[in-house]
């Protein structure tokens, strides 16, 4: 099992930066991945970035040059630094950590997710 818990979400101009922290504990060493993912009413769950274990990392187009994705593995910490932020960023951004258990099967965990606002 892997507990996570966001944190950092909150109301920004247009413009403004934030910076979101996904704090991971429990069964850290099966985390081979994480990600943060976000979700605005009425629209679709989508990828925002994923990062490695290795540190290998990826974007979605809308963010890419505005968002960067870090990890600190040795406080078990994933973090999402946002520049630049427009209205359309306005969404619940969501923790997401995915594991290989035992019998070779993926497993997602998610956190429960922090308000983004951007105001223009």
């Amino acid at each position: 099992q892997v507990q996570l818990v966001e944190s950092g979400g909150g109301l920004v101009q247009a413009g403004g930066s934030l910076r979101l922290s996904c704090a991971a504990s429990g069964s850290i060493a099966s985390i081979y991945a994480m990600g943060w993912y976000r979700q605005a009413p009425g629209r679709q769950h989508e990828l925002v970035a994923t990062i490695t274990s290795g540190g290998s990392t990826n974007y979605a187009d809308s963010v890419k040059g505005r968002f960067t994705i870090s990890r600190d593995n040795a406080d078990n910490t994933m973090f999402l630094r946002m520049n630049s932020l427009r209205a359309e960023d306005t969404a619940v951004y969501y923790c997401d950590a995915d594991t290989v258990t035992d019998s070779g099967h993926v497993q997602r965990y998610w956190g429960q997710g922090t308000q983004v606002t951007v105001s223009s």
